[in-house]
């Protein structure tokens, strides 16, 4: 067994998500659907379900598995809920958003350009997880998005 020569494994970044769902096997199918996610590897745990399961999206890497009885990790399903979202920054937020929708996911927040310099959507997906994707189409200040911001918060909602 060769030591490891950084703390960090290739292909990965600092921080990771993991997502428990209640079909790991569809959500990746999901994934690779709406997301252009790739499969790196799954390990098969009892009953046929997924024990561990890794995609690549863009350049991070997503990890996942099916809820199993005892753990303290539960699915959005289960819950009732998510508690968490998974931020997405993609070349072109309006097709990818479009492409997830069309895979199946439920739109929350269509795409639009925000105050803070980013281009911003927001769905669900069919396993109860919330996406937020967004391309970033402006660099600001601090200064001009304190602006923008005030400017934001007194104008009257268009809902």
């Amino acid at each position: 067994m060769a030591k490891a020569k950084h703390w960090l494994p290739t292909g990965y970044h600092s921080a990771t998500h993991a997502l428990v769902v209640d079909d790991a096997a569809k959500a990746i199918e999901f994934y690779a659907r709406a997301l252009g996610a790739k499969e790196r590897n799954r390990m098969p745990g009892p009953g046929g379900k997924v024990w561990h399961a890794e995609v690549e999206i863009g350049d991070s890497v997503v990890m996942l598995s099916d809820e199993f009885p005892g753990s303290e990790m539960k699915s959005p399903k289960q819950l009732g809920g998510s508690s968490a979202s998974v931020w997405l920054y993609v070349p072109d937020v309006d097709r990818t958003f479009r492409q997830a929708i069309d895979a199946g996911a439920r739109a929350v927040q269509e795409p639009q350009t925000m105050f803070w310099g980013d281009r911003f959507g927001s769905f669900v997906d069919p396993f109860g997880h919330s996406w937020s994707v967004a391309t970033h189409v402006e660099d600001l200040t601090p200064a001009e998005i304190d602006q923008r911001r005030e400017e934001a918060l007194a104008s009257p909602r268009r809902d």
